[in-house]
Order: structure tokens, then sequence, then C-alpha cells
């Protein structure tokens, strides 16, 4: 079975005692919030997630979405679930005050997003498009468009999408060929058929607010000449009310391996009407705004898929009775002992603890940042944050996602022969984890974003935000007799990725294919390391409060468990990433095209 409770106190703890809230707090758009009304605010959102939400995401993987005459119909129950999702202001729950907005720091919204995805991820992406697509309008979009699209967004009433490939594009959107033709009254007759559209149709919201990458006729050649367009599926009347129907049909929806209850479709636009979002030809700086959102989403979906595997397995592994304690019996009442006393399932549970752990309390430093990335007082703090999101969005969206999957197939692999069989509910999870390492630009492509795109810029200026807090820690812990020798650990765990990051930045300005031959290897090195930093601190608070009595005493001790096991059983990766990423790009690129 999947369980799930929501993690609220490890939240609590990630919020309020490894990171500092009052980061946030001190910001004047959050001069209201405090930590006592984020718990709150989480609180009713498990609920939500876990009583209205996990129930249907075993019968809509198993009903599926269906497609007749260009309408989708989504699962049973889900109609229902997102107008409670909206009338509990689910949506609109981070989103700017000016447009109706409650206007809470993303951090409570990214917590929120990680319940949503454990729960029922295919549920996720319906509102998860919508917002990739709000941060695109409300950065791009004039403020006519803003101002009649973005409270009908945030309320929930209408949804979004986001159309950017096509069948012959893949990654490569230079290729694109739907076009825009200028009208006299200033909007764009939009045609061309794009593929992968998630929510692109559906019967959740009465309209779908397509945001389409699309080529004007000067448009120059590749993804220079590519513009945005806001193309609505059904045009607004002077009230604000849907009108008539927009030159928009669904002409098929994907089969898919998961997220079965999330309509994947196929968008033809036959001379739709639209409005162009940001300037001429500059398209894909707006569909990097979303795109960024979007990654730092999926990277959240990851973590939910590691939470709810962690706990469905835990739950299996206490119940199911096999075997003998290699020790001796542990429940010599028992006709056989549970699994969790043998060392391998324990290693499996581990393993997905310290994933869903470690990802979170990484996932809260990145979100706090990007809090102040956007609301910080002054023009270097909010340059320093954005240095330090920009690096560490594709580690976000590939490590988590790698991770989840990872989890996913640990807890297959707990239940054994029962975990296969869609009887457990288990192999879901793995079903629909799986293309959280595609979608958004596939993990590889974030690989190459990182070395090609993140590390050069300003003399790897965006590194700063990560190597010099590590640095600052392993300098004023190096005797502290709490960490034992997890500041060593860390030590040379950053010692290999301060190499690897000049020799791939070396390297890479001789020959860019050795550094895309080191690029996977290096994001998963400097993930382990920044998983590593936060745990050396999770143990610098947990340690004196482990000994105080009370009913917290269990989750501190669980907390120096995990971080010993993290540094153990995970961080030793950190040393063959590193020899990979220093054997170069030849042994890769020795065989001739043919001979595969």
């Amino acid at each position: 079975m999947q369980t799930y409770t929501p993690p609220l106190r490890d939240m609590k703890f990630v919020l309020t005692e490894l990171h500092d809230f009052s980061r946030l707090t001190t910001l004047a758009a959050f001069s209201e919030v405090d930590a006592d009304l984020a718990e709150t605010v989480l609180e009713e959102g498990g609920k939500f997630t876990s009583e209205v939400l996990l129930p249907l995401n075993v019968s809509g993987d198993r009903e599926g979405c269906r497609l007749e005459n260009g309408v989708v119909t989504t699962p049973k129950g889900f109609r229902e679930a997102y107008r409670q999702f909206c009338e509990g202001g689910w949506s609109a729950l981070s989103a700017p005050p000016e447009f109706g907005g409650q206007g809470l720091p993303e951090t409570i919204g990214m917590m929120l997003s990680e319940m949503i995805c454990a729960t029922n991820l295919s549920f996720g992406l319906y509102p998860g498009l919508t917002g990739g697509a709000m941060v695109a309008l409300r950065k791009y979009g004039s403020e006519e468009l803003k101002a009649q699209y973005l409270p009908k967004m945030i309320s929930g009433e209408w949804s979004g999408s986001m159309c950017l490939t096509e069948a012959h594009c893949g990654t490569d959107l230079g290729l694109l060929r739907t076009k825009a033709v200028p009208q006299e009254d200033g909007t764009y007759r939009v045609s061309g058929a794009k593929i992968f559209i998630s929510a692109g149709e559906h019967d959740l919201s009465e309209n779908i607010i397509h945001l389409v990458l699309a080529r004007l006729a000067d448009a120059p050649a590749g993804i220079k000449g590519i513009s945005l367009f806001l193309v609505p599926k059904y045009l607004p009347r002077e009230d604000g009310t849907p009108g008539e129907r927009n030159g928009v049909l669904c002409t098929g929806i994907e089969h898919k391996m998961g997220i079965k209850a999330s309509a994947t479709c196929q968008l033809a636009f036959d001379d739709a009407k639209g409005w162009l979002v940001g300037a001429p030809h500059k398209g894909m700086q707006a569909m990097f705004a979303m795109m960024n959102a979007e990654r730092l989403g999926v990277g959240i979906q990851g973590l939910g898929i590691a939470e709810v595997s962690y706990q469905s397995a835990v739950a299996y592994a206490k119940e199911r009775l096999q075997g003998r304690s290699l020790a001796g019996a542990k429940y010599p009442a028992l006709p056989a002992d549970p699994i969790v006393v043998h060392p391998d399932v324990r290693r499996m549970l581990m393993t997905m603890r310290v994933n869903a752990e470690g990802c979170r309390a990484l996932g809260a430093w990145v979100a706090m940042t990007l809090d102040v990335a956007e609301h910080g007082a002054d023009e270097r703090q909010r340059r320093d944050a954005e240095d330090f999101v920009a690096l560490m969005t594709p580690v976000v969206k590939a490590l988590f996602t790698d991770l989840g999957f990872e989890s996913a197939n640990l807890a297959v692999q707990t239940y054994g022969g029962h975990g296969y069989i869609a009887d457990h509910e288990v192999e879901q999870l793995v079903r629909d984890s799986r293309i959280a390492m595609i979608y958004e630009g596939t993990n590889g492509i974030q690989a190459l974003d990182l070395v090609g795109r993140k590390l050069p810029p300003h003399m790897g200026r965006n590194l700063r935000g990560l190597f010099h807090p590590i640095a600052a820690f392993i300098a004023e812990n190096k005797e502290n007799p709490l960490l034992g020798e997890m500041v060593a650990g860390l030590e040379r765990a950053f010692g290999a990725l301060q190499l690897a990051t000049g020799q791939v930045a070396e390297r890479g300005m001789k020959d860019p294919e050795e550094a895309g031959a080191a690029a996977t290897d290096y994001l998963r090195l400097i993930g382990l390391v920044s998983l590593a930093y936060l745990w050396a601190r999770t143990v610098a608070v947990a340690v004196p409060k482990s000994f105080a009595a009370g009913p917290d005493q269990a989750f501190y001790s669980g907390k120096i468990a995990s971080a010993r096991f993290f540094y153990d059983r995970v961080l030793p990766e950190s040393a063959s990433l590193y020899l990979k990423i220093k054997a170069g790009k030849a042994s890769m690129m020795a065989l001739a095209d043919d001979a595969f």
C-alpha cells in the first residue's frame, strides 16, 4: 500500500532549526509571516494532500485520462479535488497579492508541492504547469495581459500550459516550425502542432491559457528567432468570462508509462488568436523563466516520490515476516522476524531516508534563496541569491529526480515480488517517477547546463554561494567534537569537488567534449557535497538537543544516525565520481559512430 504521513516535524526542523526562517521574515514582502503561520499552513496542506489526494492516486492511475472528440476527461474525483484545492486557496499560496495571491514565501509553496507530489504526482502537474506559465506572464507580459489573466490563473478558475516542443524538435527548439502572423489589431494568428503538453487539455478549469513558442515571418534562424505567445483555449469576453472557442484542438493524448491521470497532449493550433508575451524574437528569455521554475518544481517531484517510497517501504518492512535475524531471533514470539531486522533491508530503508531528508534540506535552502532573489532588500543581496539559484537549479532538478527514482526502485525491492505486482501499489511510484528524469530537459541536459552555462559566467561567480559557506563551515568546525570525523569527510569531498571544478573548467575551455563527458558526474558530485554540508550542519544542531529528554529526543537521534549513514555509505561515491571526471573523454569517445 502507498503509505504517507506528512513529514511536518522534519519540515519544521528544516525551516526553523537547520535554516534560519527569520531570513525571510525580515524581508518587507514577508513581514507578516512567521514560523507559526508556516507551520499552520503546512499542517492544513498535509491534511488536504493525505486525505483528498492520496486516495485518488491509485484509482487515477488505473482509470487514466480519456479523449473523446478533442475533449479530455480526467479520472473520477479529480474535478472535485481540484475544486477543493482552489477553494482552499492552495492555488494562490505563493502568488503575488496584487493579483489576488496570498503572497507567502515560495519556500512554503515548495513544501506544499512536496506533499502534493508525494500523494498524487499526476494531480500536481495541473496546478504546477499553471505556476510555470504565471512566472513567464508575470515577468514578461504586458500590464494588460497580466491584469486580464493572472487573477483567474491564481484563483485556479483558469489553468495554464507550456507549449514548447514539437515532434521533430526534442530539446532543440531552434528547429520548431509553429508560425505566428501579426494582425492589424495587434494580435497574432498562431498555427502549428505541439507535443508532450502536460495539462494541455482537461476538464478541471473553465479555461486553459497556453504559452506557445512560435516564429514570426522575419525571425532569424535558430533559437534567436523564437517568440512567445499567449493563446487561450477560449477567448475572454469583455466581462472576463470565457467566450468563443479559439483555434486550439487536442488531437491526441500520450499513452504513457506513468502519470496516467495527467493529460499529456498533442495540440494543434489552427489560426489561433494570440498575444505576444515579451519582445519579438525574445521568447527563449521568457521560456527560461518558465523552465527554471518548472525545473525546481520537477526536482520537488523527486523529493515527494522519495518520501512516499520510504514511508511505504518502512510500513511493509515492519509487517512482512520472513526469516530470522542473522544475530538470532529478534521477535521469538512470532513465526518469523519482520524483514526490517535484516541488514540489506535496512540499507535500502536508510538510503531512502537520507535521500528524502537530505533533498528536503537542500530544497529548502534553494527555495529560501529564491525568495531572497525575488524580494531582497538591495541589489547585491538579490544578485548573490540569483547566482546561487542559477547554480543549483539544474542540481535540484537532476539530483532530486535521480534519487527519487532510486528510492522508488528500492521500495519495490523492499517489497520483493509483492512490489512488482500492482496489488501493493508501489510499482506505480517507479512508473510515475521515471518521467521526472526526462521532462523539462533530461538530466543529461541539466548537467550540460550546469557545466556549460552556470559555471563559466563571471569567472565562476555562481559557485561562491555554495563554496564559501562550505569552506567557512569546515574552517569553523575542524575541532568541533560534536561532529567527529564528519568535517574531515566533508573536507575530502569538497576538495575533490574543487579539483574537479578546475579540471572541468580548464579542459572544457580547450575541448567542449571534455566538459560534456564530465557533466553528469560533476552534477552528481556537486549535489553530494551539498548534501554532505547540510548533513554536517544537521548534526551540529541535533547533537546538543539529543541529550535532552522529551518527545523530540528520538527525532534528533534519528537525524544523527541518518547523517552517519550518509557519510559512511553515500558520500564515498564522491571519490569514484572524481576519478571518472579525471579520466576524461578518451574511452567514452573512442569508438567510431558506426561501431555501435
